[in-house]
C-alpha cells in the first residue's frame, strides 16, 4: 500500500508539473473540435477491445473444463468485474468478488473462480508484455523518456520480455502444467498459450487505436510510439493499483507523448478516451451489476417455498 501510494504521487507530482502551462480552454476547444466520427470510431475500438476481453473468461472456463457456462455468463462476468475493479483500483479484491457472484449462481466455486482469476490474469500479462516487447523492438526511444533507459537497452529489454514469453510457451507446450498442492491450478498448454497472447494483443491493440484515432493527425504521433508509450502507461496504471490508474496513466501519457506544441490537444484527446475506455464502461457495468442482481432477487422471492 505505501509503495503504491508513493507511486501515484510522484505520478501525480508529474503530471501537475507537466499540465501548469496549459491552456484549459484550448483544452475544451480542441473537445469541441473533434470530428464526431472520430469519436464514433474510438467507441467502436473500444467495443472491440471490451468485446475481446470477455474471451479472457471463455479461455479460462475451458483450460478449467468448465466449457459448460454459456457465453453470456462468462461475458457477464468479465464484462462487469474488470471495469469495476480497475475502476476502484482493487483488482485483486474486487474482481474475484463479482465473478464469484455470477459464476455462483451456474455451480462453479471459489477454487474454480480462483483459477479463472489467475488465468485471466495471466492472459493479460502475456498480451502486455508481448506487445510491449514487439512494440519496443520497433521503436525502442518511444518510452526512454519514462524508464530513463537508452533506446539500445530497451531493445535488450524488449529482447528478454520475448524470451520470456517464449521460454513460458515452450515450457508449457511439452507437458501439461499445473501448481498448487492444495488447490491446483490447471495452466493452458502451448497452443492456448498462444491464443492468450493473440486475444491480449487484439484487447489491447484495439484500446490504443481507439486513443490514436482521437490524437490530432498534426502532432505527428507515429502508431508505434504511441503503442509502446500507451502499454507502458497502462502497465504503470495497473502496477500502481490507483482507481484507473488516475494520475498514472496521464502521467506516463503526457511524459511519453507530449512535451511540445500542442499539449492540449493530446490533453483533449486523453480526456476523450477517458471517458469512453474507462467512465462509461465503469457507469454501464455498475448499471448491468446492479440489474441482473435486482431481477435475480426477484426470482428468488418469486419461487414457491418448499413444504417441509
Amino acid at each position: 500500500m505505501l509503495a503504491s501510494i508513493s507511486f501515484v504521487a510522484v505520478a501525480v507530482f508529474v503530471l501537475m508539473q507537466a499540465l501548469k502551462n496549459i491552456n484549459y480552454q484550448e483544452v475544451l476547444e480542441a473537445i469541441r473540435d473533434t470530428d464526431a466520427k472520430l469519436i464514433l470510431l474510438a467507441f467502436t475500438l473500444v467495443v472491440i477491445s471490451y468485446a475481446t476481453l470477455t474471451l479472457y473468461d471463455v479461455l479460462a472456463l475451458r483450460t478449467i473444463n468448465r466449457s459448460d457456462v454459456p457465453y453470456r455468463i462468462a461475458a457477464l462476468a468479465s464484462f462487469t468485474s474488470y471495469p469495476i475493479a480497475h475502476g476502484v483500483g482493487a483488482v485483486a479484491l474486487v474482481s474475484p468478488i463479482i465473478r464469484y457472484r455470477v459464476y455462483s449462481c451456474n455451480g462453479l466455486n471459489s477454487v474454480d473462480v480462483a483459477n479463472i482469476c489467475f488465468l485471466t490474469g495471466l492472459t493479460f500479462w502475456l498480451g502486455n508484455l508481448t506487445a510491449l516487447g514487439l512494440s519496443l523492438l520497433a521503436e525502442p526511444h518511444a518510452i526512454s523518456l519514462i524508464d530513463y533507459l537508452s533506446p539500445i537497452a530497451n531493445r535488450f529489454l524488449a529482447g528478454a520480455l520475448l524470451a520470456g514469453v517464449a521460454g513460458f510457451l515452450i515450457w508449457t507446450w511439452l507437458l501439461p502444467r499445473s501448481f498448487g498442492i492444495r488447490w491446483p491450478i490447471k495452466l493452458p498448454s502451448g497452443p492456448k498459450v498462444l491464443v492468450q497472447i493473440s486475444i491480449g494483443i487484439v484487447d489491447l491493440g484495439a484500446a490504443a487505436l481507439a486513443l490514436y484515432v482521437l490524437v490530432p493527425a498534426g502532432m505527428d504521433i507515429g502508431i508505434g510510439r504511441l503503442t509502446a508509450v500507451f502499454i507502458a502507461a497502462t502497465l504503470a496504471g495497473f502496477i500502481s493499483h490507483s482507481p484507473a490508474g488516475i494520475g498514472v496513466f496521464d502521467a506516463a501519457i503526457m511524459i511519453g507523448l507530449g512535451g511540445g506544441q500542442g499539449d492540449e490537444q493530446l490533453i483533449a484527446a486523453l480526456l476523450m478516451f477517458r471517458f469512453l475506455y474507462h467512465l462509461l464502461p465503469f457507469v454501464t457495468a455498475l448499471g448491468l451489476l446492479g440489474v441482473v442482481e435486482v431481477w435475480r432477487g426477484l426470482r428468488t422471492t418469486q419461487q414457491p417455498k418448499r413444504v417441509s
